[in-house]
């Protein structure tokens, strides 16, 4: 009878255990996977306690899923044993296969060690494979496929407990359990895999509606900023080439964005600006310069332009931000030119009068004297063999002359007769009876026949010429290539100019003029020309009969 009823036996224990993997290769997640293998045991296997130890990536084994007793359940669900205790048990008592058995007369070295166990005491077997309450059968669980075919790393054991026949399994029961064990390995390693694919799609769900979030949020940053925005290539055929731009760049400039993607900031830039925008485009950084309208003006602008790096292939593109300053570059050129020029009559003042004459003028020795005292002074000749001229600075510098610093040299006429020598000409000129305007007509008068007298002097000389209010009623007129018959021509046509009778206030008012004419020429400072052309305007001055310098 018993040899007729195994093969059914078997068989359904085979349907069983073929449920209870069905059961666990389709659970949802990985807990109601472990959860599915405790209780296939307990269904499929014949016992009546399961246990899933699952190893944590700490290696410790923690609890994961209890089958059989909803007290021992409660007890030790979720409490961990070291991976130490773990290797020491399934080192000892009977290997049978994969399977590890520590019976009752072993195992009871086990009981106070930290993992996490459910035991009862009970009479000693009546018979040889009879079970013992203290008993302990382990199934370890691997990873499949190790190398070699052996077993893979260690993700979890399995214990049982209390065969419902009251035996220790025999060699089918052993094989089902083997079998089994392999099996949850199987579901567990995909469980996890699934997890683990489910945490990334939903980490990549969230980076992606971030990276959409931050798309949206640069894009509305970018088409609503006050100020101009821009992107626009970076490297290749196309460097510089707009791609797209904002609503405030496109009124900045007058131009549609169609039009706009058409160009690169190098065809907006003004010609002068260009370098800028190139050391600017290729570093990053902030830059301020002209772009150009479409009505052809000129804006200037603060670009700002930050280089956006792809990590696999280098620079990509621009992002470039631009800020309408306008009306801060009027304001400075507008602070510049009054702390240059004239506040009464627009001309340059007598601080920009000396910058530019001092522009024009080195400190080369002019004579022998002087070379002579650097020779000494220094042990070696001022000029080399190739007759170029050094100016040894008080502080060690040395200036090169003759082409080696690209300096035209300031030259000046020999001597009072035009010898065709070109040279710069400072005149100095000084009002004669403008004091008696003042006094008469007061100082609101005087100042209109000083702002007619900077018109006319302006009108009467060559474009290039300066002409400079030096202070009161003095006018000092730079003129560059002149020989000493032209500056004389010049300073008569400029004294017939200002003695026209000037009209203010309905009445007639007459001022004259004296000139002194100095030369400039290196070797000179500023002062020194200003102070010889204002002697000889001294000179000239008192050499005229005094009834020929009233004002009328």
């Amino acid at each position: 009878m018993e040899t007729e009823s195994e093969p059914y036996v078997r068989l359904a224990t085979l349907r069983q255990l073929h449920e209870v993997m069905a059961d666990m290769n389709t659970a949802r997640s990985l807990a109601d996977t472990l959860q599915t293998v405790a209780e296939g045991v307990v269904k499929g296997l014949g016992y009546e306690l399961a246990c899933v130890n699952l190893v944590r990536p700490d290696s410790d084994l923690v609890v994961a899923a209890f089958a059989g007793n909803a007290a021992a359940e409660a007890l030790i669900t979720g409490r961990v044993g070291s991976r130490e205790s773990w290797e020491r048990r399934l080192s000892m008592g009977e290997h049978w296969g994969d399977l590890v058995f520590i019976p009752h007369t072993e195992g009871w070295v086990l009981d106070d060690d930290d993992v996490p166990q459910w035991y009862t005491d009970g009479p000693a077997p009546r018979f040889e494979d009879e079970w013992h309450p203290s008993d302990r059968l382990f199934a370890p669980m691997y990873t499949p496929g190790g190398p070699g075919g052996s077993c893979g790393e260690l993700i979890g054991v399995l214990s049982v407990d209390r065969p419902r026949n009251g035996r220790r399994p025999g060699a089918w029961g052993r094989e089902a359990l083997q079998m089994y064990a392999f099996q949850a390995a199987i579901a567990i390693s995909n469980a996890r895999l699934r997890a683990n694919m489910q945490r990334a799609l939903v980490r990549l769900e969230r980076e992606q509606q971030a990276l959409r979030a931050s798309e949206e949020s640069f894009r509305q940053a970018f088409e609503y900023a006050p100020s101009g925005m821009a992107i626009a290539e970076m490297g290749g055929d196309q460097h510089g080439r707009i791609l797209r731009t904002n609503d405030a760049l496109c009124r900045l400039l007058g131009r549609p964005a169609s039009a706009m993607r058409r160009y690169s900031f190098s065809d907006l830039v003004h010609p002068e600006d260009i370098g800028t925008l190139l050391r600017t485009s290729a570093e990053g950084g902030r830059a301020e310069l002209r772009l150009g309208r479409r009505d052809g003006t000129y804006v200037w602008v603060s670009l700002r332009n930050s280089v956006v790096a792809d990590a696999a292939d280098g620079p990509r593109f621009l992002l470039t931000h631009v800020e309408d300053i306008e009306e801060r570059k009027r304001r400075e050129l507008q602070l510049a030119h009054r702390a240059s020029h004239d506040s009464l009559t627009g001309l340059p003042n007598s601080a920009e009068l000396r910058s530019r004459l001092s522009s024009r003028l080195c400190h080369r020795p002019t004579h022998p004297g002087a070379l002579e005292s650097l020779d000494a002074a220094y042990g070696h000749p001022a000029f080399d063999a190739n007759g170029h001229g050094f100016d040894f600075r008080p502080g060690g510098g040395v200036e090169v002359f003759d082409g080696f610093d690209h300096h035209v040299h300031t030259v000046a006429p020999a001597n009072d007769h035009d010898d065709g020598t070109k040279g710069l000409a400072v005149l100095f000129c000084d009002l004669d009876g403008f004091k008696s305007i003042n006094d008469r007509f007061g100082h609101n008068a005087g100042d209109a026949v000083l702002i007619e007298v900077a018109r006319r002097l302006s009108r009467g000389v060559r474009d290039g010429d300066t002409v400079a209010r030096l202070g009161g009623d003095e006018f000092v007129v730079l003129a560059d290539g002149l020989g000493r018959a032209d500056a004389q021509d010049l300073a008569v046509r400029l004294r017939s100019e200002i003695i026209q009778p000037i009209r203010i206030d309905g009445r007639a008012m007459r001022v004259g003029a004296s000139f002194g004419i100095g030369w400039a020429h290196c070797g000179m400072t500023a002062d020194e020309v200003l102070k010889s052309a204002d002697e000889r305007m001294y000179v000239e001055k008192r050499s005229r009969p005094k009834q020929h310098r009233r004002a009328g």
